[in-house]
């Protein structure tokens, strides 16, 4: 049975995430802070529900990081695939009125916690027999371009994209796989608010398309799934129509 760990299980891209591995026989560790959350995604995943061990876990706390892989390894003895997913930014505003406080809120998140992630994958992927495994990162299109006051998060999705490329380069003599997935407009609860109008670089307010969430279900599973001897280095999904290409 293939291992993976999911971080930000408990709802959107990593749930679905998650519940499509389960679906095809994975066994599963949803990472997240919600224990009520990550219960349901468990639950969600019906008949292979048994599969899924949910571990209540703040990513930016490198110590609950390392006690949750512990336990997953513990249960299901390897670690074969890592999704680092869990993120989350601020509502849109100029770099004068984002406080210490919320920078920190984000980076903690974002790139810390995406470190702490990688790094207990990484030990775990070259400590096991046979040696190696994959990491996809969760870079978003904000990792490419930003949006109009998003400097908190705009500034760690482009540290991600930082994060992969040393990785793969780093994972190499390890048989580990590191790529990422930048994913534009997916339809969650997170992007409900696209419906109504956001922010556009010329300073007016509009809705933007939206996809649907199995589009990104699907390119996802296509990068975990590759054999090791191969690797998606980068994939964009994204809403065809969404104002990213060009000049809006």
């Amino acid at each position: 049975m293939k291992t993976a760990i999911v971080t930000g299980a408990g709802s959107g891209i990593g749930r679905a995430c998650a519940l499509a591995l389960l679906a095809e026989g994975w066994a599963v560790g949803l990472i997240g802070r919600r224990t009520e959350a990550l219960q349901e995604t468990a639950a969600l995943a019906g008949a292979h529900a048994a599969n899924a061990l949910p571990l209540p876990c703040n990513v930016a706390d490198d110590r609950q990081v390392a006690a949750a892989f512990d336990a997953f390894v513990a249960r299901f003895e390897r670690l074969d695939l890592l999704f680092n997913n869990a993120g989350g930014g601020l509502a849109s505003k100029t770099p004068d009125l984002v406080t210490a406080e919320e920078w920190r809120q984000v980076v903690d998140v974002n790139l810390h916690g995406a470190f702490y992630c990688l790094s207990q994958a990484f030990r775990l992927m070259k400590a096991q027999q046979p040696q190696g495994g994959r990491i996809v990162n969760n870079g978003s299109i904000s990792a490419h371009a930003p949006r109009p006051g998003s400097i908190a998060y705009t500034a760690t999705k482009h540290a991600v994209t930082g994060l992969t490329r040393t990785a793969a380069l780093d994972g190499r003599p390890f048989d580990i796989a590191v790529g990422q997935i930048d994913i534009g407009n997916a339809a969650s609860e997170l992007t409900a608010r696209m419906a109504d109008g956001v922010p556009q670089a010329d300073g007016s307010i509009r809705p933007e398309p939206r996809m649907d969430l199995q589009a990104v279900v699907d390119t996802f599973l296509t990068m975990a799934k590759l054999p090791p001897s191969a690797n998606i280095l980068f994939a964009t999904v994204m809403a065809t129509k969404m104002p990213y290409v060009g000049r809006g």
